[in-house]
């Protein structure tokens, strides 16, 4: 009895049922044909709740669910978790199924509907976009049964509580080191770009085999040796290449309900993991008020395990960035030269001013390229009709700052500094694109 009051639960048909009773028995005082068949009616909606209380938990066990998700979630992607239902009912029933997401997806009104036939089983999915990286915690699985009556629903509780860590995100890595060893990542934008001559890194002389470019012959080792030999040049030079990511407040910024440290992350991920096809080696460093991480660079393909697993970790209260503390940290632990890949945000040209030296110390020995992003909104209020005084100030602040964003950008570039300035979500697009620049121009 006590299960049976537990998982019961009356649907919208038993309560219209009840009113539409009601409104009989209340009419049946005026008419007497009415109220018989008021009488009448209530006697069979009796009898057709107990009928369809004797059919829904008649049986002890009578649905299996479980829920299918990925060990890991990929942040800023839909990711698909997949429902298994098995129906051992022997006749037709509908079901309502409520899934506990994770409390960080804020869903309220999630709900599913399936109808079953005799014994079948279904697979239902749906997807998840979180967007933070940490620990997601789904509950259990809600299954409210009825039949083809409707009139009560049996509620079926199913534990299923499980953890599923949520990774930066590894759907794109996939999916750009798929398009660069297929070689179609001209296809998500990445530019083709010519690379311009050829090594001049000389490695050895050797013999002139059939094949050979003439070019390279040593005319003065050919004299020497009585027989043709050619200067043999190393093709490629691995090269350090760091994504330097900071974790201060100006990467608190949503875009599209990620911030702007995540979009940060996410590209760093499938930067590096492009660097190590291209045959050069991957380092991260992340910093805030004082250096968070330093992962040393490594061409091992393994190495993306690593770099994936300690951006996972990376925690941060958004603190005010202190860049004396990166150029140290770069000074000390960066010996030879590299390409650093800083991820940062300026929205005033004041701001960036302050900390310029410390970009120009860094530029003199590694190739810096510092990545900040387009306020999207603000874009959108300078491009919005002005029709009041209010609306008029805004506009003209935005397209005041708008204009700063691009003086950041001149000064950086005139004190030797390249820059990439880019939207959120072009920002793994427009990084990758710069790398391959800078790799095919040899001007590392």
């Amino acid at each position: 009895m006590i299960r049976l009051l537990k998982g019961l639960y009356f649907n919208n048909r038993f309560y219209l049922s009840i009113v539409l009773l009601v409104a009989m028995f209340i009419a049946g005082y005026i008419v007497d044909s009415v109220y018989l068949i008021a009488s009448l009616s209530l006697f069979g909606l009796v009898i057709a709740f107990l009928i369809e209380i004797v059919i829904l938990f008649g049986i002890r066990s009578p649905v299996k669910a479980s829920r299918k998700a990925m060990e890991k979630l990929s942040n800023g992607d839909e990711n698909e978790i997949i429902l298994r239902i098995e129906s051992k009912y022997p006749f037709k029933v509908k079901l309502n199924i409520i899934d506990e997401a994770p409390f960080q997806f804020q869903i309220r009104n999630f709900g599913l509907e399936r109808q079953l036939n005799k014994g079948e089983s279904s697979m239902i999915s749906y997807s998840l976009r979180p967007t933070e990286r940490g620990e997601y915690h789904f509950g259990n699985i809600n299954i409210f049964v009825s039949s083809q009556l409707g009139l009560i629903s049996r509620k079926i509780i199913f534990d299923a509580e499980e953890m599923v860590p949520v990774y930066p995100s590894f759907l794109q890595l996939r999916k750009f080191e798929f398009l660069a060893i297929s070689n179609k990542l001209t296809e998500v934008g990445i530019k083709k770009i010519r690379r311009l001559g050829n090594t001049l890194e000389f490695e050895h002389i050797r013999n002139y085999v059939v094949g050979d470019d003439y070019r390279a012959l040593n005319w003065k080792a050919t004299a020497r040796r009585g027989e043709p030999m050619v200067n043999q040049y190393q093709d490629e030079v691995s090269q350090n290449v760091y994504s330097v990511i900071d974790m201060g407040r100006v990467m608190k910024m949503p875009f599209n309900e990620m911030t702007l440290l995540d979009y940060s992350i996410n590209a760093s991920l499938v930067l590096s993991s492009i660097a190590l096809l291209k045959q050069d080696k991957a380092g991260l460093l992340t910093f805030s008020k004082d250096i968070k991480t330093i992962v040393p660079p490594k061409q091992k393909r393994s190495h993306i395990n690593t770099i994936n697993e300690t951006l996972y970790n990376q925690l941060t209260d958004f603190a005010e960035s202190d860049y004396e503390t990166l150029y140290t940290a770069v000074r000390r632990k960066i010996k030879q030269r590299s390409l650093i890949l800083l991820f940062t945000n300026f929205d005033t040209l004041s701001g960036m001013e302050r900390n310029i030296e410390y970009f120009r110390a860094i530029a003199k020995k590694h190739l810096l390229v510092v990545i900040f992003f387009v306020n999207t909104e603000l874009y959108e209020l300078i491009n919005s009709d002005g029709d009041t005084i209010k609306q008029v100030y805004s506009k003209t602040i935005a397209e005041k700052l708008a204009y700063e964003k691009r003086e950041i950008i001149k000064k950086l570039e005139s004190n030797g500094i390249h820059t990439i300035y880019t939207r959120p979500e072009n920002l793994t697009v427009d990084t990758i694109n710069k790398y391959l620049e800078i790799k095919s121009r040899r001007m590392l």
